[in-house]
């Protein structure tokens, strides 16, 4: 007997064992597809409601202004990073340090009335003004300062006042 002819008589025999087989397995094909088209419909509310967005605009509306605002955030940080480079050449040349120097210019004077003031530029350029306080007069002087120093003959207290603008900018 060929192996034909043993399955046929051995389907006939259990016939309603391989329905019953059969029936269970159609049973839980169908669970299985009745719970993977319920996940599916849950999936797809989850995906049309976040697609919808907030004000009723579509994800893909509000990714696109997104990228929008982006763009323009990054087009402003380059402008003010140009304009801070700008600013920062400038700033090389406005007064950044400060010295101030009082002294008692005369023995017949009170206190330290008399004065010399620093006023410097990173680069070490800039002023010193001194005021020479007297019972009877006063006189102010300016000097040009360059890279620390003047071509005018400084004073001490001159010298110390520069000093002074050049060492508080260097601790900072």
């Amino acid at each position: 007997m060929d192996y034909m002819a043993r399955f046929t008589v051995w389907l006939t025999e259990n016939l309603q064992y391989v329905i019953i087989t059969l029936t269970v397995l159609i049973f839980i094909a169908l669970i299985v597809f009745i719970n993977i088209n319920i996940k599916l419909g849950k999936l797809n509310r989850r995906y049309r409601k976040m697609m919808q967005g907030v004000d009723g605009t579509n994800l893909e509306s509000i990714l696109l202004q997104h990228i929008d605002t982006v763009k323009d955030a990054t087009a402003k940080v380059a402008a003010l990073e140009q304009e801070t480079r700008r600013l920062d050449g400038r700033l090389k040349y406005c007064v950044q340090k400060l010295g101030v120097v009082r002294f008692n210019a005369f023995e017949d004077t009170g206190s330290d009335l008399s004065f010399a003031v620093a006023l410097l530029d990173t680069n070490d350029d800039g002023v010193v003004f001194s005021s020479i306080y007297s019972r009877s007069e006063s006189r102010v002087y300016a000097k040009p300062v360059t890279a620390g120093q003047s071509a005018y003959f400084l004073t001490e207290e001159e010298k110390r006042a520069i000093a002074e603008a050049r060492e508080k900018f260097s601790k900072r």
